[in-house]
């Protein structure tokens, strides 16, 4: 049940719970002390009486008469409210009626005096022993300790009410942002990433105000990025099928149409009667100049789709044969590579991922560098991120070309790239210093 109490709730309980444990403990203590404070009284009461009638018992005795002299005494003495003093042989005479104040009720007078305190005192009155009873009578002081009590009451409940009234009115206004705060989590969670809090009430509630503000910010810019990535990933895929239906058109389409022109002057060598054998054999090899003409360029549209071997015979492999392909081409640059053996033991999208960030750094560095040398490095790393360990590979393409411009923007490829790994937990940087480009990507192993 505790648990289903709001924390306003759980406060008020627990200041009615300490107040009325104060008030309980006060009250008790004055219940507790109440006996001992009216014994206290009795035992006074009954001691100043015993003296004053042994002050005046002389004096009685040298009046004319003692007995009625004795009577007018104790006749005044029973005026007083504290103490009653009777002759033993006096009709029992009624308590003096309390003083003014609020009369204590009778079971509180039980508790705290349950016996009057009586005590027998014998007197010599001309001769003759006499005894005289002294009885004391506390109301006063019972209705007093009353008085006290009821008073803690009042007051207590009084100071209870004005604390819950204060407490209400603090603890209402400190937690007043709560309200805000869920209202403003539920229209995040609508997708409302510009709902915002106005931070107030106690400092720990303004910094949670504060964070929820830039989670909200941040979580809109996620959104956009996201939007925007889709909209770039779109605009990528419809731009790479535009540059393979151009190369399909302006490449594949002609050597169609000169496959076609040789097969179909083939076709009309025997209408002339003769066969022209040397016709047919320049016909024949310009129709396999054309097919390996179509064989080439199929490879290098499948190697883009897909790069050949990677399946087949791993990461490596396949990387050293992309090498070797622009060593075959660009002589004159120097590529160094350097792979370890944990670079092999990656997922298919890993490796994939891998293999297109060398591809696309070096046609970068083939097509604008202008460099001397090319350095692949590929490596594993550990990273802790968020108190999470996760295992990258560390692509690193570095050249010696000149550089980057002041404001250059990545192109499409590169680009493209990043926003793979970013969709794969990664990262891609890239650096110019003025003296060669580096480009770095972190693939996660996991990649999936």
């Amino acid at each position: 049940m505790w648990q289903n109490w709001s924390l306003r709730t759980r406060i008020n309980v627990l200041l009615a719970l300490v107040l009325t444990l104060g008030l309980a403990i006060n009250i008790g203590r004055l219940v507790l002390e109440a006996a001992p404070r009216v014994l206290a009284e009795d035992q006074s009461v009954i001691r100043l009486t015993r003296a004053f009638i042994e002050t005046i018992m002389d004096e009685v005795n040298d009046a004319p008469d003692p007995d009625a002299r004795l009577n007018r005494i104790v006749g005044d003495l029973g005026q007083l409210r504290h103490v009653s003093v009777i002759r033993q042989a006096t009709p029992v005479q009624p308590p003096p009626p309390p003083g003014v104040g609020r009369a204590a009720p009778a079971w509180f007078i039980a508790l705290v005096h349950p016996d009057k305190t009586s005590v027998s005192m014998p007197v010599v009155v001309a001769g003759r022993t006499d005894t005289l009873v002294i009885t004391s009578h506390p109301d006063d002081e019972i209705a007093e300790i009353w008085d006290g009590i009821v008073t803690q009451l009042v007051v207590g409940s009084l100071v209870g009410l004005a604390l819950f009234a204060i407490t209400m009115l603090v603890v209402g206004r400190a937690l007043a942002p709560l309200a805000d705060l869920s209202d403003a989590m539920s229209r995040i969670e609508a997708g409302a990433y510009d709902a915002r809090v106005k931070p107030g009430g106690a400092p720990e509630l303004a910094a949670l105000c504060a964070r929820l503000n830039h989670l909200a910010g941040a979580l809109g810019e996620a959104v956009e990025e996201k939007r925007r990535l889709a909209e770039r990933t779109v605009s990528l895929q419809d731009l790479e099928r535009k540059e393979i239906a151009r190369e399909l058109h302006d490449e594949f389409g002609p050597h169609l149409f000169a496959l076609r022109a040789h097969a179909s002057a083939l076709m009309r060598l025997p209408e002339g009667g003769a066969v022209d054998v040397a016709a047919m054999r320049r016909h024949g090899q310009a129709i396999l100049d054309q097919v390996n003409a179509v064989q080439q360029f199929n490879r290098r549209i499948l190697e883009r789709l897909r790069p050949v071997g990677l399946a087949e015979l791993g990461l490596r492999e396949a990387l050293g044969a992309l090498v070797r392909l622009w060593r075959e081409s660009r002589p004159e640059v120097a590529i160094e590579t350097s792979f370890t053996d944990a670079v092999v033991r990656s997922n298919e999208t890993a490796e994939l991922t891998i293999y297109r960030v060398v591809q696309e750094a070096l046609t970068n560095v083939f097509r604008h560098a202008e460099a001397s040398a090319v350095d692949v490095t590929i490596e594993p790393l550990q990273q802790t991120m968020a108190g999470h360990r996760r295992s990258y590979t560390r692509v690193r393409v570095r050249d010696d070309g000149r550089g980057l411009s002041p404001g250059h923007k990545l192109g499409f490829g590169l680009t493209g790239m990043r926003e793979r790994l970013l969709a794969l937990g990664g990262t891609l940087t890239v650096a110019s210093t003025g003296t060669g480009v580096t480009i770095e990507a972190m693939v996660p192993a996991d990649a999936a």
